[in-house]
């Protein structure tokens, strides 16, 4: 029996789309890199940010946070007040990629962990047009779900009316594709735009060309 070929594809943004990252702003702020990364691992750290993914406000986190570490009060809140500093803008070589997917009829998605705080500010800067060429952006903080959790890859689905063999799903976090995968999702572990452009030529999404 032949194997069904997925025939849309949902993208996360943050690592794929959009360069993300804390370090272009924590290191403004710190003239010793492995202080930084102490204060990423165990003050702001990857479960925080997630928490803001799923909804919760910068302000109460924020807030919270800075309590439990007075000494570190202002970079804590440099985190909200100076977000945008993280955005390198957008990874021009996939947005290339994605440009192609467009022009070639493809149903695009999109499918983030992202604060719904923080999203707006992005969502409305003209460097960021191409997200128009989403049918529909899925965002973690305005659902209160958060990848890698079955639910938001369900409520997804449910919401594009599409099986999830349909579907390549395309993330830079192992964890989320894996996820995606377990649902019965074609996922693609993006490292670079070469790599995701030859995986949707394999899929027949694009011309090898």
């Amino acid at each position: 029996m032949a194997v069904e070929r997925p025939t849309t594809v949902i993208f996360d943004l943050g690592g794929v789309l959009i360069d993300w990252n804390p370090r272009y702003l924590y290191r403004r702020l710190f003239d010793d890199e492995p202080a930084m990364e102490r204060f990423l691992a165990e003050v702001c750290t990857p479960d925080w940010n997630l928490s803001l993914d799923a909804g919760r406000s910068f302000a109460e986190a924020v807030a919270e946070l800075g309590a439990r570490h007075p000494q570190e009060r202002e970079r804590i809140a440099a985190y909200q007040e100076r977000w945008l500093e993280m955005i390198a803008g957008p990874i021009a070589p996939t947005v290339a990629v994605l440009e192609e997917l467009t022009a070639a009829g493809v149903p695009l998605w999109a499918l983030t962990n992202w604060s719904a705080e923080t999203f707006r500010l992005v969502r409305d800067d003209p460097a960021y047009r191409f997200l128009d060429r989403f049918r529909a952006i899925f965002v973690s903080g305005e659902l209160r779900l958060v990848k890698p959790e079955p639910a938001i890859f369900r409520h997804v689905l449910a919401e594009i009316g599409a099986r999830a063999q349909e579907c390549l799903f395309i993330d830079d976090a192992p964890k989320n594709v894996a996820a995606a995968e377990a649902i019965g999702m074609c996922g693609h572990r993006f490292t670079d735009a070469v790599g995701l452009r030859s995986e949707l030529v394999a899929l027949g999404f694009l011309d090898g060309a």
